[in-house]
């Protein structure tokens, strides 16, 4: 019998079983109060580094949150720090890389638990890794994954409301993103151009960097001019190009290279980096460009949903911009559900409601809460390859289809814990292929 060759990486699908404890958490949440969950989970964090020898403390290890851009941001740094000549591992809500080897997260999380995060870090140190790229989110720091990761340097993207509902206020969720700060106490990266950035950089650090495009900083991007195949900037007096649309990834960009900076690694290993970096798949991705263009994004907030449609109108200048998207059931954020709808309404000539991620919610309940802030202005389609389909043969030449929500994720979640697996950009290249055989 062949003998199987086990897979270099420790995480993937094997760790999706352990998704049943998610009904323990469930009845720990329900009867234990939110002092002793944080004592639980801290506990759990210390072990987990201990039963792995503290592997973060082997490496230098940075830390990247916000509100949106963390693993666009998180991949550009990865590739600095490789193009620098470190072996470099990596988390994020896209992939997990070892080195030059990847597997697609298939956890529907950004920031994966503290066993695995720990057991990912031994096989990484094991590997040769001399640094770390780890994505940061306000629930992984509210149930202390963050605790005992040795974090050299803190990487701040943008804060806007989200999460409200899980943390009780926006104040109250910044405060989790604070808590990065806390523990990484040798470089703060932070965005000047962001309204919450004095609240962020009041915490003590060795080196705070300061990165933006309208204030003064010690990374200013200069002359951005987007096209449709990517974003090139000037910063300090050198040209850089990505291969990224939208101005968004110019602050992405910027942070990554304030993170090379402070880490020894001059501009220009850091210009060849991004520019060698393809488009990150299921962000500002286009799928369709001709006879009229259709792109996938993974934009799930208010700001990221303003910042990708008028990116779009400023970029494409849509003769009609058609709009497809939903939002995340489960109980989450449904504050923000009438203000995605407003958001559309504001910029779409047309809006397609339709599944995201429903969980055990009434997948209508959802759309018509979106409903109620566009103002009527809507078509409901909830099963989502159906209602990319009747976007798509809607279009026609100089129009463009945004399609949001799920970017490169693989699954609809849905009620009972079941997911319906799922590839948007196959399915817009399928529903377009029969259009256009």
């Amino acid at each position: 019998m062949r003998k199987r060759i086990p897979s270099p990486f420790i995480f993937g699908r094997k760790w999706a079983r352990l998704r049943g404890m998610a009904k323990v958490k469930s009845l720990l949440r329900k009867f234990v109060p939110e002092s002793a969950l944080g004592w639980y989970h801290f506990l759990w964090a210390f072990l987990g580094a201990a039963l792995y020898g503290f592997p973060a403390y082997k490496m230098t290890v940075v830390g990247v949150t916000g509100t949106d851009g963390k693993s666009t941001t998180t991949e550009m740094i990865t590739r600095i720090f490789t193009e620098a000549g470190y072996k470099t591992c990596s988390t994020s809500s896209v992939w997990f890389q070892i080195g030059g080897k990847r597997e697609k997260n298939h956890l529907k999380m950004g920031m994966p638990g503290r066993m695995f995060l720990q057991k990912f870090l031994r096989q990484a140190a094991k590997q040769g890794c001399t640094h770390a790229v780890i994505e940061v989110s306000s629930e992984g720091i509210l149930q202390n994954r963050h605790r005992f990761l040795n974090f050299h340097t803190g990487v701040i993207t943008n804060v806007s409301p989200e999460h409200i509902e899980r943390h009780g206020s926006f104040e109250k969720y910044r405060a989790e993103k604070q808590k990065l700060f806390r523990v990484a106490k040798k470089v703060h990266i932070l965005n000047a151009d962001d309204e919450n950035a004095q609240y962020f950089s009041q915490l003590p650090a060795k080196q705070k960097v300061f990165y933006g495009i309208e204030k003064r900083a010690n990374y200013q991007a200069s002359n951005v001019q987007e096209n449709k195949t990517g974003t090139d900037f000037h910063v300090n007096g050198t040209e850089l190009h990505v291969n990224l649309i939208g101005r968004f990834n110019a602050y992405n960009a910027l942070a990554a290279v304030s993170v090379g900076s402070a880490h020894g690694i001059s501009i220009d290993v850091c210009k060849q980096a991004l520019a060698n970096m393809p488009a990150m798949p299921g962000r500002t991705d286009v799928v369709v460009k001709e006879p009229f263009t259709v792109l996938i994004d993974y934009a799930v907030t208010p700001k990221a949903f303003e910042n990708l449609y008028q990116g779009v109108r400023r970029l494409f200048e849509p003769k009609k911009l058609i709009c497809v998207f939903g939002a995340c059931g489960g109980g989450r954020d449904k504050w923000k559900r009438p203000i995605l709808g407003k958001i559309a309404a504001n910029y779409c000539d047309e809006i397609i409601l339709t599944n995201e991620d429903p969980y055990d919610e009434d997948p209508g309940e959802i759309l018509d809460q979106i409903t109620g802030g566009a103002g009527g202005k809507v078509e409901k389609v909830i099963d989502r390859r159906q209602a990319i389909a009747k976007a798509l043969s809607v279009a026609s030449a100089g129009d463009v289809v945004v399609v949001s929500g799920k970017g490169s994720e693989d699954a609809i979640a849905v009620a009972g814990g079941k997911k319906i697996p799922w590839d948007e950009r196959r399915v817009v290249e399928e529903e377009f292929a029969k259009l256009y055989k």
